[in-house]
């Protein structure tokens, strides 16, 4: 499910945002979940392959990215028979504004014997969920199954994608886990007074990628003080949970539309 305007257009080795991709913080600045997203992506196209399953990844975000093209530097770092990894900076203009670091593990049999798990979340399929009023075509169509942002409380929802990340790109079951990575800021650190934190780093964890469209978060962890936050959400498709996100973040405004935020 697509519509209207991609959030990147990919020429002349870089990613040029379109207005679909302002960010929240500041209006002249590119949504930090799509940085997160984008540096998925050009990870996995560059260093993925079908026998390796892309288990971690964690991207540090220490400038606020301006809405000019992107350019990304990746470079693998080590290769081995169970464990690849691989890096990438991005730069906004010359730049840089986050970096990314990126695990692969060779998939093979599980090994014998019972593990324990915590038990699976028993939210209803998102189909099911009332779609909201208004079509959210910003960034994604949400379904909340718990929860109502604004308050403070747990919070669960399903979501998916309603734009391409980068123009002519179909999503990969990874890049859409990566592109909700970010996400667990908004579910974790929003409070009765909206959002409080800008997060400084994301980190998805994945023990198989997602099938379908739908992912579903649900807040599991939120402690603060001083200013300071973490974060956690467990993470779901249809068939059951695929992975966790975890944040960390600072107390933060939003700009105004005459002023700007920074890290």
């Amino acid at each position: 499910m697509t519509l209207g305007l991609p959030f990147f257009r990919a020429g002349g080795g870089r990613y040029a945002p379109t207005e679909a991709a302002v960010g929240y913080w500041s209006p002249d600045s590119i949504n930090g979940r799509l940085i997160v997203g984008l540096l998925g992506f050009e990870l996995e196209r560059l260093f993925g392959q079908a026998e390796w399953q892309p288990s971690r990844l964690t991207v540090d975000m220490f400038r606020l990215p301006r809405r000019v093209p992107i350019e990304i530097r990746a470079r693998l770092l080590h290769e081995g028979g169970q464990l690849r990894l691989a890096e990438a900076d991005c730069f906004c203009g010359e730049k840089p504004v986050a970096r990314a670091s990126i695990q692969f593990l060779k998939r093979s049999h599980a090994p014998d014997g019972a593990f324990w798990s915590p038990a699976a979340w028993d939210a209803p399929p998102p189909d099911s969920v009332p779609a909201p009023r208004s079509v959210e075509t910003a960034h994604w169509d949400r379904r909340v199954v718990l929860g109502k942002f604004g308050t403070a409380g747990p919070r669960r929802a399903w979501h998916r994608e309603t734009r391409e990340l980068v123009e002519g790109a179909p999503y990969t079951p990874f890049s859409r886990a990566a592109m909700m990575a970010d996400v667990a800021s908004s579910m974790v650190n929003s409070g009765s007074s909206g959002l409080g934190y800008i997060n400084s780093d994301v980190t998805l964890y994945l023990q198989r990628n997602p099938i379908g469209e739908w992912l579903g978060l649900d807040t599991v962890n939120h402690q603060s003080a001083d200013g300071v936050a973490i974060g956690e959400c467990w993470i779901y498709d249809e068939a059951g949970p695929i992975g966790a996100s975890s944040v960390s973040g600072i107390a933060q405004q939003r700009a105004s539309r005459a002023g700007g935020a920074a890290k």
